[in-house]
């Protein structure tokens, strides 16, 4: 019936995908065609769209932030933009990315709450600026580019937001809380980086990772016959 194609069914929690990204969307895509499998994730009860979960995961970004006014004060006295694993990240303004080896959230969270905080007058000392690229020296090797300074960000350096190796570390989606306890999964069987390190499983990072489906088309998941026990087999590279 095509009333079986309107229909999706989750087949698994894949976890973290990290550099694996392309190769799972080539492997699903050759399994359920492009058209036939996306990313959801459960929040307190119900499968919901990533664009939902990823609201939560900024929210989490602005409670933290909110909370953490020397924090700002850093950021925009003396950051003129943030990058997670790549400076090309700050190019990025958008959630969806498929042009990126793999997904980087957390500077964009970053810039995203305090680009709003530039608008709310109960935050005097975080004031808009000018549109510009500027010369900004790499707080991680001392390396100079010329970036585009992100809104609000008045300082002249440039802040990786990564391991506990980066001096932006503090900022490490595996260090931010989830900002609602309804949103902490536990998975007895999942494993991760995020796991070992800030929050633990308490953070935005275990939530993002731990909370993530795979939906599929019913009429693709019957087309697999025998494969259907194993629909995410070949995930792991």
């Amino acid at each position: 019936s095509a009333l079986l194609g309107a229909c999706w069914v989750p087949v698994g929690a894949p976890g973290h995908a990290g550099a694996q990204k392309m190769h799972w969307q080539r492997t699903l895509d050759e399994r359920f065609g492009a058209d036939g499998w996306r990313l959801s994730h459960y929040m307190r009860g119900r499968i919901v769209s990533k664009a939902e979960a990823l609201r939560e995961y900024e929210q989490s970004y602005r409670v933290y932030l909110h909370s953490r006014p020397a924090l700002v004060e850093f950021l925009v006295t003396y950051c003129g933009n943030v990058y997670d694993d790549q400076v090309s990240n700050v190019f990025d303004e958008r959630y969806d990315q498929p042009h990126t080896p793999a997904n980087h959230y957390q500077d964009i969270a970053v810039r995203r709450v305090i680009a709003e905080i530039v608008d709310d007058v109960t935050w005097p000392a975080v004031t808009d600026t000018p549109a510009e690229e500027a010369d900004l020296v790499d707080l991680n090797d001392g390396q100079t580019h010329r970036l585009p300074r992100a809104r609000g960000f008045r300082g002249s350096y440039l802040l990786q937001v990564r391991g506990a190796e980066s001096p932006g570390f503090l900022l490490n989606p595996a260090v931010v809380p989830v900002h609602d306890p309804a949103l902490i999964i536990p998975h007895p069987q999942m494993e991760g980086w995020f796991l070992h390190e800030g929050c633990q499983h308490l953070s935005v990072e275990a939530f993002w990772q731990m909370s993530k489906v795979v939906e599929v088309r019913y009429d693709r998941f019957l087309a697999l016959g025998a494969v259907r026990h194993h629909p995410l087999a070949g995930l792991t590279a």
